[in-house]
């Protein structure tokens, strides 16, 4: 079984299930332990802050301003084109965190909006500071697509970023609203971002208005487990591989220490949400490339110890 996000969570479950079925499972960014509070909730927007903090300290800044600066302009006649400052806080929102779940090769989203932060003209405001970063990574047009995630990330003649469709971003939604319910949230000042924190009472009538359907909070721990995970997998489970990239915020609810020898975790410093499964390009660094290449090794030597056991029982 091989997945990746959502699909990943599957494939190592589907592992633990169906061993009989199953050989093994390559779950790639696989948040397994964002569920029932294992993770603590502000660990996505955590990781996103330290992405654009680590590219640079004042584009950190910049952005951890703007939040105050959008309502204090929204305040003000025709201060915003808009019908209120949440659009632009939402959107905003969204693009930063989507730039670090997908900071892939070659364009890096983060370190474009940074570079385009940090070089804006000297004596711009904080506004003109964050739009100087979406046009580094948009290019500088007179309208600006926005789809039901946010920003479009795709960059300037970049291919490698996804542009996810409505029906995805639709169908995480509704998943989130019946099984994956994943409280997701933050604080005041322990992000860059305003605080948020998840509140089951106020997502529950979120679900109930928007699908018509009931969230079931413990399920996938009732059904799949997450506590005690160590303990369990070292137990119970063999044959998954848990592959992260530490640049992708969902990285923070997954598996990324081995659990034994065939229980295995691949974290990459520099990677980001599912890169390792998506196809090669010559333009991959290394440090992916070999990345792919030791999954693969590992997969193999499940597939010839089986065949090995196999051999020997029919003697």
């Amino acid at each position: 079984m091989v997945g990746a996000s959502y699909g990943g969570m599957l494939a190592s479950w589907f592992r633990l299930k169906y061993p009989h079925v199953a050989l093994g499972a390559l779950a790639s960014s696989a948040p397994i332990l964002y569920f029932n509070d294992i993770t603590p909730q502000n660990g996505y927007y955590s990781i996103v802050t330290k992405d654009f903090r680590e590219a640079s300290e004042s584009c950190y800044e910049t952005i951890r301003e703007s939040w105050s600066e959008i309502d204090r302009v929204a305040s003000e006649p025709n201060g915003l084109q808009l019908n209120n400052a949440y659009e632009l806080k939402y959107y905003s929102e969204a693009g930063y965190t989507m730039a670090a779940q997908f900071d892939n090769p070659p364009s890096y989203p983060v370190t474009m909006i940074c570079s385009g932060i940090d070089g804006a003209p000297e004596g711009s405001d904080v506004l003109s500071r964050i739009f100087a970063g979406v046009i580094a990574v948009r290019g500088n047009i007179s309208c600006y697509r926005i789809n039901a995630a946010g920003f479009s990330i795709q960059t300037v003649g970049d291919t490698n970023s996804p542009d996810l469709s409505v029906e995805t971003v639709e169908g995480w939604a509704w998943q989130r609203c019946s099984e994956m319910v994943m409280s997701i949230g933050r604080g005041e000042n322990d992000t860059m971002f305003p605080p948020a924190p998840f509140d089951l009472t106020t997502f529950i009538h979120y679900c109930t208005t928007s699908y018509g359907i009931s969230p079931r909070p413990h399920w996938v721990t009732t059904y799949y487990g997450g506590h005690d995970i160590e303990l369990i997998l070292s137990r119970f489970g063999s044959n998954i591989i848990f592959s992260n990239g530490l640049r992708d915020p969902y990285s923070i609810g997954g598996v990324l220490k081995n659990i034994s020898q065939t229980t295995v975790a691949i974290p990459t410093i520099n990677g980001s949400h599912c890169l390792d499964i998506v196809p090669a390009k010559s333009t991959d660094p290394e440090r992916l490339v070999m990345q792919r290449k030791a999954e693969v090794y590992i997969i193999e030597s499940w597939i010839s110890q089986y065949n090995a056991d196999l051999h020997a029982m029919k003697k």
